[in-house]
C-alpha cells in the first residue's frame, strides 16, 4: 500500500475530521472568550479596584532609566502579574463553558446500551446437567 492511499484511508476516517472541526471551533470560541475577559470582565476588575486595567498590574523590580533629555536609556524591568491573571481568568472562563456544555451534552445524549448477548449452548448444556445433578428440572 503506498503512501498516499495510506494517507487518503488516514484523513477518510472520521476522528480526523472531528478533530479538525473542535480545533476550528475551539479556537473560534477562545476568541469569544478572550473578547468577553478583555472587554467585560477585566475592565469592571479594574474599576473595582482603582481604574487600573488588570493587564497592566506589575512589580516593577528596576524602574526605566532616562537620560538629561527625558529619552529612556534602559527599559524598566518588571513582573507583569496583571497579564499572567488575565490569561489564567480566560483560561478559567474556556474551561467552565466547555464543561457546561459537555454537561448539557451528556443529559441530552442517550446511552448506548449494550445489546444483551445471547447465552452460549454449551453453557446452557452445562446447567441442565448441573440441574439435573441437583435433582432440579429445567424445563
Amino acid at each position: 500500500m503506498g503512501m498516499i492511499s495510506e494517507f487518503k484511508e488516514f484523513i477518510a476516517r472520521g476522528n480526523v475530521v472531528d478533530l479538525a472541526v473542535g480545533v476550528v471551533i475551539g479556537a473560534a470560541f477562545g476568541k469569544i472568550v478572550t473578547a468577553l475577559v478583555d472587554g467585560i470582565v477585566m475592565p469592571s476588575i479594574g474599576y473595582l479596584t482603582g481604574g487600573v486595567s488588570v493587564s497592566d498590574w506589575k512589580y516593577v523590580l528596576k524602574p526605566s532609566q532616562l537620560d538629561a533629555a527625558g529619552k529612556e536609556v534602559a527599559a524598566e524591568v518588571a513582573i507583569k502579574y496583571g497579564m499572567f491573571l488575565q490569561t489564567a481568568i480566560d483560561f478559567i472562563l474556556i474551561a467552565f463553558v466547555i464543561f457546561i456544555v459537555l454537561k448539557a451534552y451528556n443529559k441530552v445524549r442517550k446511552p448506548v446500551e449494550a445489546p444483551v448477548a445471547a447465552t452460549p449452548e454449551d453453557v446452557l448444556l452445562l446447567r441442565e446437567i448441573r440441574d439435573s445433578l441437583q435433582g432440579k428440572t429445567t424445563l
